[in-house]
């Protein structure tokens, strides 16, 4: 389990992250969702390693992350943040091959046409990365991280996503959305910053809202995703439908003074 317990980040006196825990188990997807500014993507780096909180404690399978070396991080956990840059001219390959430096140097040379074929990036292996569009970098960017944990192991893993799906269009969100489902088959722990409701409904098991840095709510989709709770975190009236237990979920907003009388609807399940 990745576990989180009242981890704490500061700039200056303000509180980015106040007193934030969280689980994330394995055979389990874990959306974080929450408005602009909510911390969302510093609660993600200090998850990750990349930040280390002021308060709190983090582990992953037990261990705490404080300490740990670069190897062993890298075998138990993959991130993809939202943002990656290249300055050097690799090729699309070459990138993807980046993620198992340290998980495994001497890694079978299948597994970077299994992942880029798996996220339909392979007929771009040749091509440069820096040529590539907005959706391509970031399904290779996916491929290189998948690469990390692709392997089937014993000791249970994590993968760590902040908007993985934002450059993309709605085939291939949900193409990646369903490869990254069936990774919880493999002992792997999936957390994901999601703006989109859609995607958060119909893939994750588990939904976290987080607000001014703290966390609002936590649970199972349909304990969290309500229309009490999504207009506390996201300020705007929301109507949440299902016919039932099983059903699909369905979230409209509700007009409000400040706009005009269109209902947006989404379908969720």
């Amino acid at each position: 389990m990745l576990d989180a317990q009242h981890i704490q980040y500061h700039i200056g006196r303000r509180p980015i992250v106040n007193r934030a825990s969280i689980q994330v188990l394995p055979g389990e997807l874990t959306a974080i969702l929450g408005p602009n500014g909510a911390g969302k993507s510093t609660l993600f780096r200090l998850l990750s390693g990349e930040l280390s909180c002021k308060q709190g404690r983090i582990t992953y399978n037990g261990q705490p992350i404080k300490g740990m070396k670069t190897r062993q991080l890298a075998s138990l956990r993959a991130v993809m943040p939202q943002h990656s840059t290249l300055t050097f001219p690799f090729q699309a390959k070459e990138v993807v091959s980046l993620g198992l430096m340290y998980s495994r140097p001497n890694y079978p040379k299948t597994i970077v046409k299994e992942v880029m074929s798996a996220t339909q990036t392979w007929h771009l292996k040749d091509q440069l990365y820096g040529n590539l569009s907005g959706g391509e970098k970031q399904r290779v960017q996916l491929a290189r991280v998948l690469a990390q944990i692709w392997e089937i192991k014993a000791i249970p893993r994590y993968l760590l996503l902040d908007e993985p799906t934002s450059s993309m269009d709605i085939a291939q969100q949900h193409h990646i959305m369903q490869i990254i489902g069936q990774l919880k088959e493999r002992n792997i722990g999936i957390l994901a910053i999601l703006h989109d409701l859609n995607l958060a409904a119909n893939y994750a098991d588990k939904a976290l809202l987080l607000k001014q840095g703290r966390v609002l709510q936590q649970g199972t989709v349909r304990k969290v995703m309500t229309p009490e709770n999504l207009q506390g975190v996201f300020d705007y009236p929301l109507s949440v439908q299902t016919n039932g237990p099983g059903a699909p979920i369905y979230i409209s907003s509700l007009p409000s003074a400040a706009t005009s009388p269109t209902n947006y609807t989404y379908k969720l399940a």
